[in-house]
């Protein structure tokens, strides 16, 4: 309601001193002057779809007019060459690219354009193949202009590929294209790719892995059809007119298992290059319901295939052999809860063992296992959570990211078997880091609350080489608008919940301010980082707003106890500590805590409503976006991981649902969504003012027409945040 990026991507910022030209119309001149506050003006610059070269030596980076991929020296900087020029390809000519992808061995790159969105991660795309040596760049496939998911095989001689819910295979040495599968069809099987609930919730758009030997391919098959159809509607709209649905709407259908209906059934397949055969690779437990990753090991017997029960509460991990097809479990993971997704998306197959993450001592750490399942080793410990994992170098130091040295900081680590965990990076802000495919050197990427994002090229010590990024324009014209975020930290029912204030720039503890409260609240979620975020939240403080941020229980960095809190009973939790913090709140200096309201999307806009329909509620003013307004009307996958099903935990989805508090709403309430929303579906707030209406209560709305779950272009953002401003300006 998150696969790591591979690459970067750059982006163009305008000026923090700009404005977008508006008409005079009411509201306007609010949505204005919070432009610059909010996307697209606030995005920040990174290194342009920067990707190392196989052989840990060099990197590469696309031209900004997306015309060349230049190679640069990883240690001094220098430019070594020109992997791609588009301005000397042979035998086939495109203007501009928008990405590449390089061959194991260096010698080919996939290049793409045209990029179409089909959901939140998954497009299509025109896709070609250049060949380095020769020059000479051709279409991926000759039969379709659109494709999605290539991937090349280990030794670069072949690229699977997903067209039209079928996997074909693109054989380089020869230039022909094989058909592996033939069952594809819209709405019913979906082989390589995957569904909209996994690309969603698993955040993967791919379910392909090739053996190391690169004779077998092999895939999951996802059969959709019992799952439900979910119908949107499309207008014609301004923003990206559909022009074809002037005068009768169009319909968006795709299928979308709500929480206790049937989701898409998968299987396990493979397919032999020499032999042309497919065959299926069956796993020995009924109870699998997903297969949210596919990987192999070392060895072509090593077929690497998670599973989840559909409660997702147990884990178990596969060695699967394609020839054999014989299965064999070799690690289970159980939680008194959901097993958290790092468990199996952060998962890493190396040459001597496998690297897991898992929170069962209480925080999450990171295991590493043999390929029979043999624990050789505990890498970290230690109550904190490590938050993500890098991989290992040549000499055996595993890289990883903690929530330390408290839970508001991020901080990359080193391992070594005698000094233990060092850090690479400063323990102040938040940084992260891309490494290079042997550890060797990282993209080391850095932010606090006054430190736009810096990008900078380090080696494995963490020794900066390079700045790559340091984003310094916006620094400088953000100067002119960020205010001072304060951290503190708020009691609740014995907890103790990490929050920030942002106050006005002309802030006296005499006078008493407005407050508005925005946050997230969702699980193993976290907004009060110490990090660079500009947005609408420094505008509103400079009108006159007192911003609070508060992650009350079920959020992340801090452990089992606080996340798992609110297992089977969402919302709960949540409310309480949102409510405690807004009364403690009020108690502070300049605080009229008369005047506080309440703001979020998407969980965020769900907790909101939650709060608004509380009993007693401190709430004088409520905004949600995109807000979930029950359970039942969420996906499979988000819903039961910490719900279970609507059959197995009615009173928690009863006690859970905004639309059964709708009769006690108190507070004056806008509600906001795009009306192609394919994610939270306008239905929860339709309903939900539905509800509101038959209870005799009113609310204001202001809908985006053709907009999905994001809301974004065509200055929809500011009009978002203005229209918010203009709220909690009335009502506050």
């Amino acid at each position: 309601m998150k696969r790591k990026a591979k690459h970067l991507f750059i982006y163009t910022i305008a000026s923090l001193c700009c404005t977008t030209a508006y008409g005079s119309l009411p509201g306007s001149k609010t949505a204005e002057e919070i432009a610059p506050y909010v996307y697209p003006q606030n995005v920040t610059e990174r290194p342009s779809q920067f990707s190392y070269i196989p052989g840990g030596k060099e990197y590469a980076m696309i031209s900004n007019d997306g015309k060349a991929i230049t190679t640069f020296d990883i240690k001094t900087g220098a430019e070594t060459g020109i992997l791609v020029d588009l301005t000397r390809t042979r035998e086939l000519q495109i203007p501009s690219m928008e990405g590449f992808i390089v061959s194991p061995n260096a010698s080919k790159v996939i290049i793409y354009r045209n990029v179409q969105s089909v959901y939140r991660r998954s497009y299509t795309a025109e896709y070609y193949v250049y060949d380095i040596k020769s020059r000479i760049l051709d279409r991926l496939s000759p039969e379709f202009d659109r494709v999605s998911c290539p991937l090349f095989s280990p030794d670069s001689r072949i690229i699977a590929f997903v067209a039209n819910n079928d996997i074909y295979l693109k054989k380089l040495d020869y230039n022909n294209q094989v058909r592996v599968t033939t069952d594809g069809a819209y709405g019913k099987i979906i082989n390589g790719a995957t569904d909209w609930t996994y690309e969603e919730e698993f955040s993967t758009t791919s379910l392909m892995a090739w053996a190391p030997d690169a004779l077998t391919l092999c895939y999951v098959k996802t059969n959709e059809s019992n799952v439900q159809t979910y119908t949107l509607p499309i207008y014609e709209g301004v923003c990206d007119p559909q022009t074809r649905y002037a005068k009768y709407p169009g319909i968006m259908s795709y299928k979308y298992p709500v929480a206790g209906t049937d989701n898409s059934t998968v299987s396990l397949h493979s397919y032999d290059i020499e032999t042309r055969k497919t065959k299926e690779l069956p796993l020995p437990d009924s109870n699998i319901e997903y297969i949210p990753r596919l990987d192999f090991g070392p060895q072509p017997a090593q077929l690497m295939v998670s599973t989840l029960n559909r409660d997702q509460n147990r884990y178990e991990l596969y060695c699967v052999n394609p020839q054999s097809t014989v299965a064999k479990s070799i690690i289970t993971e159980k939680s008194q809860a959901w097993i958290c997704p790092e468990t199996y998306s952060d998962m890493s197959f190396q040459k001597d063992g496998i690297v897991m993450m898992s929170n069962r001592s209480g925080y999450m750490h990171l295991y590493k296992y043999s390929y029979s399942g043999a624990l050789i080793k505990t890498l970290t410990s230690g109550d904190y959570d490590v938050t993500d994992y890098y991989g290992c170098d040549i000499s055996g130091h595993h890289f990883y990211q903690a929530a330390l040295p408290t839970p508001l900081q991020r901080t990359v680590y080193r391992t070594d078997d005698k000094k233990g965990s060092t850090a690479i990076s400063t323990t102040q802000g938040t940084s992260s880091a891309i490494f290079s495919p042997d550890n060797a050197y990282a993209v080391m990427t850095y932010s606090d609350p006054s430190t736009p994002p810096r990008h900078t090229l380090c080696n494995s010590l963490g020794k900066e080489l390079r700045v790559l990024v340091d984003n310094a324009r916006m620094a400088t014209a953000a100067k002119k608008i960020i205010l001072p975020k304060e951290f503190i930290t708020i009691p609740s029912d014995g907890n103790t919940l990490n929050a920030f204030i942002i106050k006005p720039s002309d802030f006296n503890p005499a006078k008493k301010y407005p407050v508005v409260m925005t946050q997230y609240s969702g699980p193993a979620s976290q907004s009060v980082l110490d990090r660079w975020e500009l947005d609408w939240m420094y505008y509103f403080a400079r009108q006159g707003f007192i911003i609070v941020c508060v992650d009350g229980r079920g959020t992340g960095g801090r452990g089992n106890e606080f996340m798992y809190s609110v297992y089977k009973d969402l919302g709960h939790y949540e409310t309480i500590d949102q409510i405690n913090a807004a009364r403690y709140i009020g108690t502070l200096p300049g605080v009229d805590a008369t005047r506080i309201g309440i703001c979020g999307w998407s969980y965020g806009g769900y907790e909101a409503l939650m709060c608004a329909t509380a009993d007693s509620s401190p709430f004088k003013a409520t905004v949600a976006i995109a807000p979930v307004t029950d359970w039942r009307y969420y996906d499979t996958v988000y819903s039961e991981r910490f719900m279970l099903t609507p059959q197995q935990n009615e009173t928690g989805y009863d006690s859970s649902s905004p639309l059964n508090r709708a009769a006690n709403l108190s507070s004056e309430l806008l509600i906001m969504y795009g009306t192609s929303d394919d994610n939270v579906h306008p239905a929860n707030s339709l309903q939900f003012v539905s509800k509101l209406q038959n209870e005799g209560g009113m609310c204001d709305m202001f809908i985006f027409p053709n907009m999905n779950h994001s809301i974004y272009g065509c200055n929809s953002r500011a009009m978002i945040y203005g229209k918010m401003f203009d709220f909690f300006k009335k009502n506050l």
